[in-house]
């Protein structure tokens, strides 16, 4: 089982990306998933998570009101719409499922060493 992210380029400072994240094989409506991403010669790092069972989203400052995740039930995959994008924002972004307990707080969703399964990343330029 993978989980295949998508939707990366090159683009220019204040352009627009959507990144997709689909798995491949069973599905994983119940997780909670995931957005990170990790810059040239800088550790990996949360962006953005949901909780799928009720749709609730937890966000990293450095992107609340930029970055907008988002969940599609008929497809069973995870989006992550980048807007106003920076320089900043330039990295290699991953998508990640992790399995949810009834106490998993949305914050917690943060925490990478919590989930289960990664995908391949995808590449995010920006150009300013």
């Amino acid at each position: 089982v993978q989980l295949q992210a998508s939707g990366g380029g090159l683009v220019q400072a204040g352009d627009s990306l959507r990144l997709a994240c689909a798995p491949s094989g069973r599905t994983f409506g119940s997780y909670g998933w995931g957005w990170f991403r990790q810059a040239p010669g800088k550790e990996r790092e949360f962006v953005a998570a949901i909780r799928w069972r009720d749709g609730n989203t937890y966000y990293a400052d450095s992107v609340k009101g930029r970055f907008t995740i988002s969940r599609d039930s008929a497809k069973d995959t995870v989006n992550l719409q980048m807007n106003s994008l920076k320089a900043d924002d330039t990295a290699v972004y991953y998508c990640a499922a992790r399995t949810l307990t009834s106490g998993t707080t949305l914050s917690a969703l943060r925490f990478q060493y919590e989930y289960d399964l990664w995908g391949q990343g995808t590449q995010v330029t920006v150009s300013s």
